[in-house]
C-alpha cells in the first residue's frame, strides 16, 4: 500500500511562479541544452505561463532585445520550429538578459537589484533557481557572490543548481561542498548529472522494484557479471583546455558511470522519495571495495578511422600537450561487499572515439548448471541470459534467451525479447527538461547528495596518483586490447 506521501509525490505538481536565473547564459551549455529545454517546456505548457528567464553573463554587448535575437538563433540551429509571433510574445513575457560586469560584490547586487526589479514588475513571490552552467573554476567565486550578496536568502525559496564536475578530487569536492553548505543548505543544493534525466535511466528503479520475476534474480545467485558501458564516437571536439586537465576519470567515470552503477546494485528504497533512495546508493558507494592498480586500464585515442574517415590521435587535436598522458578510454573491474553482490565483478567502460556512440548496461545471468543438451554437439552449448539496458541512442530493454530452431537436428539459437520506448511512446523528452521541471518542483530524487560525491570521490582519487601507462588504441577500433585482462581474474 502506497504512503501519503509517495502517493502525493506521485501527483502532477503545480508550478510555482518563480525566476530562473542562467548564470553562464552564453556558454555552451546554457545554449546548446538549457534555453532549448526551456523554450520546449514553455510550448508545452508545463511551466504554465510561471516562470520568467533572466540570463547572466559577463558580456556587457547584449541588453534584453539584442539577447533574445541572439536565443532565437540558437533554437533555430537545434531543430526546433520557431512561430515568430508566439517566441516574440515568450520572449517579452520571459526572457530577461543581465550583465555581471567583473563579478565583484557590487555587481552580485546589482544583480540582486535586478531580480527584486523584475519580481516586483512580473508580481512574482521571492522564489528562486540559480543554475550555475559555469565552468569549474567559476563555482567558488560565483557560490561566493551569491552568498556574501545574501541572494541565498529569500521570503520563498531558493534553490541552485551546480553542474559536473563537482571537485578534481577528494579534498577539492570536501573544499567545494563546504563553501556552497556556507550559504545554502544541502535541501536547497541540486548537483546535476544529465544521465540521470534520461527515460530509461528513471525507468532502472521500475523495472528493477515493479516486476517481481528480475528483482528475485537481481544476486549473486543468479548474475555472473554486469557491464555499465558509455561509449562516444567523437573525439574532445576543440575542448582541449577543459580535457587535458579532465581526462576520462573525472569527466565520465566519477559521475555517469558511478551513477548508474548505484542504481543497479542498490538495495530497495523504504519508499520513492529521494531522501531514501540517494541513502541506499550512498550505501553502495561505501560498500565498493577499494579499486587495486591492477583494475584499471586507462588508454588514449591515436589516429583512426571514424565512418570511413581518417581522424587525429588525441595528441594530434589543438591545444593538447603533444606527450599528454591524459586518458581518452578508461575500463574499470569493481566488486561490492554485500551479501547481494559478493564475488559479481562490475565492469566500468568509458572511452571516446569508440566505433559507435553507446550507452549500455549489460547483465550477463548464470548459465543452467547443467545442460541436457550437451550431447547434441556444439551446436546446442548453452549461453548465458543476458538483458541489455540501452540508454542511448536507442532506449529501451532487450533480453537474451535460447530457444530451437526449427526442424531437425537439434540446434539451439539466441534470441531477443526486447522493448524500445520509440515504439510505444514515441521520443523520450529530452533529460534536461524531465531534470529542470524537477528542480522548479523541487524534487531531489534525481540529483546528487554531497555524500554520494564524497564517497565516489574516495573511491577514484586514489586512480589519480597510480602512474598508469596509457594504452595507444585507433580511433573507431574498440577497447585497448589490455582490457581483456579485466575479464580474466
Amino acid at each position: 500500500m502506497v504512503d501519503t506521501r509517495s502517493r502525493n509525490k506521485m501527483l502532477k505538481k503545480q508550478i510555482e511562479p518563480h525566476i530562473f536565473i542562467i548564470l553562464g547564459a552564453t556558454g555552451n551549455l546554457a545554449r546548446r541544452k538549457l534555453f532549448p529545454a526551456i523554450y520546449r517546456l514553455s510550448t508545452k505548457g508545463a511551466l504554465q505561463g510561471k516562470s520568467v528567464i533572466l540570463a547572466v553573463s559577463r558580456s556587457k554587448e547584449y541588453d534584453d532585445n539584442t539577447f533574445r535575437d541572439q536565443i532565437k538563433n540558437i533554437l533555430g540551429t537545434t531543430g526546433l520550429s520557431i512561430n515568430d509571433k508566439a517566441f516574440s510574445e515568450w520572449c517579452e513575457k520571459c526572457l530577461h538578459y543581465h550583465s555581471i560586469g567583473n563579478g565583484n560584490l557590487e555587481d552580485y547586487r546589482k544583480l540582486s537589484d535586478r531580480i527584486l526589479e523584475l519580481e516586483t514588475q512580473k508580481e512574482l513571490p521571492s522564489n528562486r533557481v540559480f543554475y550555475m552552467a559555469l565552468p569549474p573554476d567559476a563555482f567558488p567565486p560565483t557560490i561566493k557572490g551569491l552568498g556574501e550578496s545574501e541572494l541565498n536568502k529569500e521570503s520563498g525559496w531558493t534553490r541552485i543548481v551546480i553542474e559536473k564536475p563537482f571537485g578534481r578530487d577528494l579534498e577539492s569536492a570536501r573544499q567545494l561542498n563546504n563553501l556552497v553548505h556556507r550559504y545554502f543548505q544541502e535541501s536547497q543544493i541540486y548537483r546535476i548529472d544529465h544521465f540521470l534525466g534520461k527515460e530509461t535511466v528513471q525507468n532502472l528503479l521500475v523495472f528493477r522494484f515493479a516486476n517481481a520475476f528480475f528483482e528475485h534474480l537481481w544476486n549473486r545467485e543468479h548474475i555472473e557479471s554486469i557491464d555499465i558501458v558509455v561509449a562516444e564516437n567523437q573525439g574532445i571536439e576543440g575542448r582541449a583546455n577543459y580535457y587535458e586537465q579532465s581526462g576520462a576519470l573525472r569527466d565520465m567515470v566519477e559521475n555517469h558511470l558511478t551513477q548508474l552503477l548505484t542504481l543497479v546494485a542498490m538495495e530497495p528504497p523504504i519508499t520513492f522519495e529521494s531522501d531514501a533512495i540517494r541513502n541506499e546508493k550512498i550505501k553502495i558507494l561505501r560498500q565498493i571495495v577499494p579499486i587495486r592498480s591492477e583494475d584499471v586500464v586507462f588508454g588514449q585515442y591515436a589516429e583512426g578511422m571514424i565512418d570511413g574517415k581518417k581522424v587525429r590521435g588525441y595528441r594530434g587535436e589543438s591545444g593538447v600537450y603533444p606527450e599528454s598522458k591524459t586518458e581518452t578510454f578508461v575500463g574499470l573491474r569493481l566488486e561490492i561487499a554485500n551479501w547481494r553482490w559478493a564475488g559479481v565483478p562490475f565492469f566500468l567502460f568509458t572511452g571516446k572515439r569508440m566505433p559507435q556512440r553507446i550507452t549500455q548496461i549489460k547483465v550477463r545471468f548464470q548459465c543452467a548448471p547443467v545442460s541436457i543438451f550437451a550431447p547434441f554437439g556444439p551446436a546446442c552449448s548453452v549461453q548465458p541470459n543476458v538483458l541489455i539496458i540501452t540508454i542511448q541512442p536507442d532506449e529501451g530493454f532487450d533480453l537474451k534467451i535460447q530457444v530451437k530452431s526449427l526442424g531437425q537436428p537439434m540446434n539451439l539459437t539466441t534470441q531477443s525479447l526486447n522493448f524500445k520506448y520509440s515504439d510505444t511512446f514515441g521520443l523520450p523528452p529530452d533529460a534536461y527538461e524531465a531534470l529542470l521541471l524537477d528542480v522548479i518542483n523541487g524534487d531531489q530524487t534525481l540529483f546528487v547528495h554531497s555524500d554520494e560525491v564524497e564517497s565516489a570521490w574516495s573511491l577514484y582519487t586514489p586512480l589519480l596518483k597510480i602512474d598508469k601507462p596509457i594504452r595507444l588504441y585507433p580511433a573507431g577500433s574498440g577497447y585497448p586490447p589490455e582490457t581483456d585482462r579485466l575479464y580474466m581474474r
